[in-house]
């Protein structure tokens, strides 16, 4: 797991995340930052957020002239962030306005964590915060985003990229994905869930997965993973194969990685694997504090597996996630 921001200075109460809106900024983006951080949660008896808008004018033209939002605070709502999500717009030639990009730099300076939707990693770039760093951007706009930036490592083929203290999703949907990872790494995978069952969305899909897949649609779509899915899903505990899998849904193991891949663009055992992760996560924020059991609750196997697996896919330790999301750390 990347380091975490510092968040130097912060104020007592919960996480606060501000959202830029600038001149053209697209409304599907800012609604996913509302859905995911500005919504309460009685569901989860605490409130996980706080969350504001601001933008550099009183009347902010949103993108193609759709709507005007107005009733927005000013800048100055910026300077408390805990976390900035900055503005991202379709015209990418254009350069944001210094005074949103002055609010960038000083948050990024202060400790706060920075999050770039589709576009916006533009916004971070102009504002020089993602030199030498890692970030993603739509792939459409790749090219140029090289061309202008060629100091950042820019990943074109992902979902989202999570470098400790600034994030960046493709967009689109990757902003409800980098939404609910960030949710996730703040609060656990048991809230996480939560939030993407009121969501209806998928609970993770992984950073590094593709942002689209080209391939031809076929004459008649293969069956659905889902029946399957659910299938295993009851039974993580249990010593379950890819040759299991493969005889539960009538085909050859072959044609289980093809549809495994065509679909949800992973293998059945890194399927698995992440299942069996996020079961353990949640068995240790319940409370259970034996690792054994949560390793063969899970179908892990043993502690060591356990250990060995969250630091390769998580990068902490059983006995870090327990501290950081267990029972006692609410």
């Amino acid at each position: 797991m990347a380091k975490e921001s510092s968040h130097a200075g912060r104020r007592a109460g919960p996480h606060r995340v501000v959202v830029i809106v600038d001149e053209n900024s697209n409304p599907f983006e800012l609604s996913c930052a509302i859905e995911i951080f500005g919504l309460r949660r009685p569901e989860l008896g605490r409130e996980l957020y706080d969350f504001t808008l601001c933008s550099a004018e009183p009347r902010t033209l949103m993108r193609d002239g759709f709507f005007t939002l107005s009733g927005v605070g000013d800048l100055a709502g910026a300077e408390t962030a805990d976390t900035l999500i900055v503005p991202n717009r379709p015209d990418v030639e254009v350069p944001r306005r210094p005074a949103v990009l002055d609010a960038v730099r000083r948050a990024h300076a202060r400790g706060a964590r920075l999050i770039g939707y589709c576009s916006g990693a533009f916004t971070l770039a102009e504002a020089g915060v993602l030199d030498g760093r890692r970030a993603t951007a739509h792939w459409q706009w790749a090219e140029a985003f090289r061309a202008r930036f060629p100091a950042v490592r820019l990943e074109p083929d992902v979902l989202f990229v999570d470098d400790g203290d600034i994030l960046t999703a493709a967009g689109s949907a990757a902003a409800l994905d980098l939404g609910l990872h960030v949710v996730r790494r703040d609060h656990g995978a048991e809230v996480a869930n939560t939030v993407s069952r009121r969501l209806v969305f998928a609970a993770h899909r992984d950073g590094g997965q593709r942002q689209f897949v080209e391939r031809p649609m076929p004459d008649l779509p293969d069956e659905s993973l889902a029946p399957l899915l659910a299938w295993a899903q009851e039974r993580l505990d249990a010593p379950l194969t890819v040759a299991d899998l493969a005889a539960r849904a009538a085909v050859s193991p072959a044609t289980l990685h093809r549809r495994f891949r065509a679909q949800l663009d992973t293998t059945p055992l890194g399927w698995l694997t992440a299942e069996r992760l996020a079961l353990a996560c949640r068995l240790i924020e319940r409370g259970e504090s034996r690792f054994e059991v949560v390793a063969r609750s899970s179908g892990l196997g043993t502690a060591a597996n356990l250990r060995a697996l969250m630091h390769r896919e998580i990068g902490i330790s059983p006995s870090a996630y327990r501290r950081r999301f267990g029972p006692a750390a609410g």
